[in-house]
C-alpha cells in the first residue's frame, strides 16, 4: 500500500483511479488509504447535481466543469449510475456523454455504482469524495442517479447543492417536494429554450416563497440551456456566491464537522454489524436455522429473536 500512496501523492492518475476502487470496494488496502489520507481533506469544494431523469444533468456537469477550468481549476466529477443488472458496476452512461472533458489532463472522471443504495448515491461516495479532495482537486462535482424526490443524501456530501428542473415533464410541482427543495441552495430550470419554462421558474419561486422563516442564503433560480452553454456563467457565480456565504458565516466549516462526526457513525455502525453478524453466523444452528426459515417452518421473526435475542427495550444481548 505503501507504493501506491507515494505514486497518489506524486499525483500518479493510475494511482488515484486504483486507490478509488479499494475504497469503493472497501478492501483492506482502501479502509488503511483512508486512515492515511483523512487528514488531507477538507479542502475541494464540492458541488452536488440531482434532479429526475432528463434534466440534462450529465450535460450540464460538463459545461459547468468546462466553466470551471476556464477558471484555471482542477475538476473532478463523479457520476452515480444505476448498477448494471448483470455485473453490479457502473453503467458509465454519464462518462460517455463527457466525453469533451476526456482529454483535459485537470479534469477526472469517475463512474461509480449505487450497489443498490438509496438516496441517489452509493454507500462509499463519501470516501471517493475525500480521495478525490485529498489528491487536491479544488472542485468535485457529484452528479446523483437521477430517481426522483428521495435523492437527499447528496446534501450530506456536497456543499453546494444544485436542484435541476426541466419543463415537460409533467406536473412539475411533484419534482420539487418538500425533501428535494430543502436541500437547494441553487435551482437551476434546465432546457429553457422550451416551451414552459418560464411557468416552471414562477412555481419553484412560489414554493420558495412559501417558507415563513426567510433563510439567510435565498436560493436563486438559473435558467440554463445546457447544450449550448447558455447559462453557465451565471451559475458558476451563484455558485461562488454560495461559497462565500458558506465561509463568511462559518457553515461549511460546520458542515466539514457535522461530515466528520457522521464518518464516524458510520465507521462504528460498519464495525457493529461486522461483529453481530461475526457472532451470529458462528453459531452452530445457524444454517439449519436459514433451511427451516426457507421452507416456512419457522418464521424469520422467531428465527431473529432465537439468534439476536431481543425483547423491544433497550436490553439486548448477543448470542
Amino acid at each position: 500500500m505503501n507504493d501506491l500512496l507515494d505514486r497518489f501523492r506524486n499525483g500518479d492518475r493510475r494511482a488515484l483511479a486504483r486507490l478509488i476502487t479499494h475504497v469503493e470496494n472497501e478492501t483492506p488496502t482502501g479502509r488503511a488509504a483512508m486512515r492515511e489520507l483523512y487528514g488531507d481533506t477538507g479542502r475541494a469544494r464540492s458541488i452536488g447535481i440531482t434532479g429526475p431523469p432528463g434534466a440534462g444533468k450529465s450535460t450540464l456537469v460538463d459545461r459547468l466543469a468546462l466553466q470551471f477550468r476556464q477558471e484555471a481549476l482542477k475538476v473532478a466529477i463523479v457520476a452515480v449510475d444505476p448498477s448494471s443488472p448483470f455485473t453490479g458496476g457502473a453503467i458509465l452512461a454519464d462518462r460517455v456523454r463527457m466525453r469533451k472533458l476526456a482529454d483535459d489532463p485537470e479534469v477526472f472522471i469517475r463512474s461509480m455504482a449505487t450497489r443498490g443504495a438509496l438516496g441517489g448515491l452509493s454507500r462509499t461516495t463519501g470516501s471517493v469524495l475525500k480521495v478525490l479532495d485529498a489528491f487536491g482537486f479544488d472542485v468535485v462535482l457529484l452528479e446523483t442517479v437521477g430517481v426522483g424526490q428521495g435523492e437527499v443524501e447528496v446534501v450530506r456530501e456536497a456543499e453546494t447543492c444544485i436542484v435541476l428542473e426541466v419543463p415537460g415533464l409533467g406536473d412539475s410541482i411533484q419534482a420539487i417536494k418538500a425533501g428535494v427543495l430543502e436541500i437547494g441552495h441553487i435551482f437551476v430550470v434546465n432546457k429553457a429554450d422550451k416551451p414552459g419554462a418560464d411557468r416552471v421558474v414562477e412555481q419553484i419561486l412560489g414554493m420558495l416563497g412559501l417558507n415563513p422563516t426567510p433563510p439567510e442564503w435565498q436560493p436563486p433560480v438559473i435558467e440554463t440551456v445546457a447544450t449550448r452553454g447558455e447559462g453557465m456563467k451565471e451559475l458558476a457565480d451563484q455558485i461562488r456566491a454560495h461559497w462565500s456565504h458558506l465561509d463568511e458565516k462559518s457553515l461549511r466549516r460546520r458542515h466539514i464537522g457535522l461530515r466528520r462526526v457522521a464518518d464516524l457513525g458510520e465507521i462504528l455502525k460498519g464495525r457493529a454489524l461486522g461483529m453481530i453478524s461475526e457472532k451470529i453466523l458462528a453459531q452452530s444452528g445457524y444454517e439449519e436455522l436459514k433451511q427451516q426459515v426457507e421452507r416456512g417452518d419457522v418464521d424469520p421473526f422467531e428465527a431473529a429473536d432465537r439468534l439476536l435475542p431481543f425483547d423491544g427495550s433497550e436490553d439486548w444481548r448477543l448470542p
